[in-house]
Order: structure tokens, then C-alpha cells, then sequence
């Protein structure tokens, strides 16, 4: 995965090892082996498919110094897009649903990123479509990581290879991963065996039964960020008839992230819902060796549900999906 990024203020281009840490709640609990991927110079897993697409396309001469990239996301890819392309002298605009955290609006302008807002209602369907319009219109460089293949080849050869040569035995029986581009399971799901598809695979699925399916994420709860489905070209359910999905409630997912952070592990809910539904996995499959990622950080968060207990605020009671806070002074 060596690439030659020819400008004098990038990092290395391969990204460091990110550790894998077993990690058991209880004494009698089940061990899950997890990827700290929020541990990435971004924070984020997403640098994995900013550097190695940009990258790519940096070698291929499809990019240069000066060139404009634009990308749909709903946050965390586009962070670490920005990073990439502050290393590599490029221009980045980040194409984003109006409602995002602010923590990540403010971390793609650090980085020097643009951002252009499309309708809330459009969802992420909205922005892919918009950056599409505005590539076309500017001449700019598309890393499309919804229909990317690249997106899971850096995971296979990444991520997935990274994690066979950390685990003791080097060998991996589960995988388990939430499903946003789909490039992290479906990469995986790969790289973690020779034959392709380690033994058991899991598509963690967060939940909210008590709303109503929102189009803005494409997704069954808007309470954990990046998570989504209906979109990706790149992974569709019934490809792989040994998937099995576990459902995870939202509010189980955001109590799970809680307490990870409060055991020093700083993520966000996309953490939760993976080592959640690794945990139910294991009733299934353990003693075997199961594998999850922790995907980005908490601080892009703050302002969200998750942190609503350390602000001094409390959520009321919902009313027709939304969520008002009461904050205390």
C-alpha cells in the first residue's frame, strides 16, 4: 500500500498501525477483540480510504497540487478528505446534510475544507447528488466512497491485514461492523481469512423502535451518526446469505459508548453499536475469536445526545420524533 505523495508536508504515506485490544466488561463477560481505529490522525477509520484513494489518484496523475476534491459525507469522511488534502495541497469542498454536529463542521474548516450545505430532507442521496452537479461543474476529483471499490481495498489490505497479524494465532472466527459505505465490513469480511469470508460474519444494525424510519440518514436511528443503509453500491445485504444481522437499540448502543468512554476508550456511538452487537454475536460464537472496530472519536459528539449527561442538560420526552433538551444552569 506504499504511495508517493510528492509534497513536503504530508505524513508518512502508511498510516501507523492503529492497536487491537481484547476488551471484556465483566469478569464473566466474553472477550472482543477490537480495532482502535479512532486512533488515526483524523480520528477515524475514514483516513484509511482518504489516504488510499487520494493517493491513488495522486500516483495516477488524476490529481495535482491545486486540484479541487469534493465529496458527499455525512462527517467523518469528509474530516479526514480535508486532512488528506491539507498534505497534499488540494482544495477540498465537503458536500453535507444541513444538521450535522457542529464539532465536525468546525474540524473540516480547521483543515482548511469548504462546506456546502443541501437540504436536510435530501439526506446523504441529496449530497451525493449535489457533489456529482458540482464536480462536473468545476472539473473537480469525486473519491465517490459510496460506490468506490478502492474504499474496500483499503480496508482488506489495511485494516483486515493489520488485524491478522495482531491476533494471537493470527487467526479471526467473527467479524462484526455497522454498515455506512459498507467498505469496513465487506473488507473484513476478506481480508481476514485466506478464503476470503472469515467463519462468521455480522452486520450490526442500529434501531430505534419507537420512531418512525427518517429519510434524512437512510437509516432505522439518526441517533448514530454514519451508520446507514440504501445508499452504497459497494455492499448490499442479500449478497452474502452468511451475513447475520443483529438489530441493537439506539438507546443500548448509546449506553454501550458511554460506557466504553468511561473505561478511557474517547469514541463515538458507532463504537457502541459495534461492540453491542459483538456482544450478543458471542452468545453465539464464543469462545471463538471475534473481531470489531471502534471507529472514530468523541469528541465530534460533544454536542450530541451522547454527552447530554456530562452537560448538565436532560433529554424530554420525545414528540413526533424529536428530541428537545432541558439544560440545567
Amino acid at each position: 500500500m506504499k504511495q508517493n505523495f510528492h509534497t513536503k508536508n504530508r505524513y508518512p504515506a502508511d498510516l501507523p498501525m492503529t492497536p487491537l485490544v481484547p476488551i471484556q466488561l465483566s469478569a464473566d463477560g466474553p472477550v472482543i477483540w477490537c480495532k482502535l481505529e479512532f486512533l488515526n490522525p483524523s480520528g477515524s477509520t475514514k483516513d484509511r480510504i482518504a489516504h488510499y484513494i487520494l493517493g491513488n489518484a495522486f500516483d495516477h496523475g488524476h490529481l495535482k497540487p491545486g486540484s479541487t476534491v469534493i465529496e458527499a459525507s455525512s462527517g467523518s469522511t469528509s474530516i479526514a478528505m480535508a486532512l488528506v488534502c491539507a498534505q497534499l495541497g488540494l482544495r477540498f469542498i465537503a458536500v453535507l446534510p444541513e444538521g450535522v454536529s457542529n464539532e465536525r463542521v468546525l474540524m473540516i474548516r480547521a483543515y482548511g475544507g469548504d462546506i456546502h450545505f443541501t437540504p436536510k430532507e435530501g439526506g446523504i442521496i441529496g449530497c451525493i447528488r449535489e457533489s456529482e452537479r458540482l464536480a462536473a461543474e468545476m472539473g473537480a476529483f469525486l473519491p465517490r466512497q459510496f460506490s468506490n471499490p478502492e474504499n474496500i481495498e483499503a480496508h482488506e489490505l489495511g485494516t483486515a491485514r493489520e488485524i491478522v497479524e495482531q491476533i494471537p494465532g493470527h487467526l479471526v472466527n467473527a467479524v462484526v461492523s455497522g454498515v455506512g459505505t459498507g467498505g469496513t465490513l465487506v473488507g473484513l469480511m476478506r481480508g481476514c481469512s485466506s478464503g476470503r469470508h472469515v467463519q462468521r460474519a455480522f452486520l450490526a444494525r442500529p434501531v430505534d423502535l419507537g420512531a418512525k424510519r427518517e429519510q434524512e440518514c437512510c437509516s432505522f436511528s439518526c441517533r448514530i451518526p454514519g451508520v446507514m443503509e440504501c445508499v452504497s453500491a459497494l455492499f448490499r445485504e442479500s449478497d452474502y446469505l452468511d451475513l447475520t444481522t443483529i438489530e441493537v437499540s439506539d438507546q443500548d448502543v448509546i449506553e454501550t459508548t458511554r460506557e466504553l468512554i468511561r473505561l478511557g476508550f474517547p469514541v463515538g456511538p458507532s463504537s457502541g453499536l459495534n461492540y453491542r452487537a459483538a456482544l450478543i454475536a458471542a452468545q453465539s460464537v464464543w469462545p471463538a475469536k471475534i473481531v470489531t472496530v471502534f471507529p472514530d472519536r468523541m469528541e465530534r459528539y460533544f454536542s450530541t445526545d451522547l454527552f447530554r449527561p456530562f452537560s448538565g442538560c436532560e433529554t424530554a420526552q420525545p414528540q413526533s420524533g424529536d428530541r428537545p433538551v432541558r439544560c440545567r444552569s
